[in-house]
Parts: structure tokens; C-alpha cells; sequence
């Protein structure tokens, strides 16, 4: 009883680092649309250009989709059958823990001073950015929208990990397409 006491901190730690390392998805769809046709894409700049986010940030999620739509098998083309637009979202997220299982501190307890751990009664508050990553395919003969995909997520301000989290967000975006095809 006394190992499993001691290892729940750990495994609360441990759940809520991997629920928040996940990127939720989900994608919408012309039912009408015939997917199968579509073989080549490009992407559509004035679109693109409206999305609220740094050039390179821009650059890395175009990577990002090129490298999944050429895995699909697609082309990249100048009379494309597909246009690629994307756009995004970003909010702060403040979280605020009252009586939050944590470290106590230096005290006195049942054996003396010391440091331990304990309930905190102070509260502890975190900031974090979620943000959102929508990608549009718009049929570039009808010039009207045929699928979109929505990942949502929480962003990494480090460079390194930011260039995994957008290819980590893109791949899962991806996954839904073509509609069907997901497991």
C-alpha cells in the first residue's frame, strides 16, 4: 500500500505530461467530392498570407504538408488539382491549483524539521499557449473548399521543439486525409 502511495505523484505527473503532449484532431469533408481524382496540389499564397503567424513558422508547416501530401503520393504542380491554405489560432491558457500535492518546503512535522513533502496551500499558476492549425483543400477548378483539417494542441516556444510539434500537429492533421482512409 505504502509503494503505491508513493508512486502516485509519479504517475499523476506522468498522465498529465502525456495528455498534454497529444494533438487533438479532427477533419471535415464534401461528401460529393471525388478524392480519389485529386493527384497534384500547390499551395494558395493569398491564403496562406492572411495566417497570424511568423514566416517561418509559415515555412516549417508548409514543409511540413508538402513532405505528407508527396507521401501520399501527390505532385507538386503549377496547374494543381488541389489548392493547400491554412490558417491559425492561438490563446493563452492560465491554469490555477489551489491545494495542489506538491513539495512543502522546509518545517516541522511529525519527526522533527525537515523538508518533505505535503499538501501546499499556496496556489500555483501556469501559462501555456494552445493553439490551433487549420489546413484547407480547396478544389482549384471550383475553387471551393473540400476538406478541412483542425489540430489543437499546446505550442513550444523552443525552437527545436517547435519545428517537431508543428510536424508532430501536420502528421495527425494528415491522417485524416483522404476521407476513409484513417484507421
Amino acid at each position: 500500500m505504502k509503494k503505491t502511495l508513493k508512486a502516485l505523484p509519479f504517475l499523476a505527473l506522468l498522465i498529465l505530461v502525456s495528455s498534454c503532449s497529444s494533438v487533438r484532431v479532427a477533419a471535415d469533408y464534401d461528401k460529393n467530392a471525388k478524392f480519389g481524382e485529386y493527384k497534384t496540389f500547390a499551395f494558395f499564397k493569398t491564403g496562406i498570407d492572411k495566417a497570424e503567424i511568423s514566416d517561418l513558422d509559415k515555412r516549417r508547416i508548409l514543409r511540413a504538408i508538402e513532405a505528407e501530401l508527396l507521401t501520399k503520393g501527390f505532385t507538386k504542380s503549377e496547374n494543381p488539382d488541389l489548392l493547400v491554405s491554412l490558417f491559425t489560432k492561438s490563446q493563452q491558457r492560465v491554469n490555477v491549483y489551489n491545494n495542489a500535492w506538491g513539495y512543502g518546503g522546509w518545517g516541522w512535522g511529525g519527526f522533527g524539521p525537515g523538508w518533505g513533502w505535503g499538501w501546499n496551500n499556496q496556489p500555483s499558476v501556469s501559462t501555456r499557449t494552445q493553439g490551433v492549425l487549420y489546413v484547407d483543400l480547396i478544389d482549384a477548378s471550383k475553387k471551393e473548399l473540400v476538406w478541412q483539417g483542425m489540430g489543437t494542441g499546446y505550442l513550444s516556444q523552443n525552437m527545436e521543439k517547435k519545428e517537431l510539434r508543428i510536424k508532430e500537429f501536420v502528421a495527425k492533421i494528415m491522417e485524416k486525409y483522404p476521407p476513409g482512409a484513417q484507421q
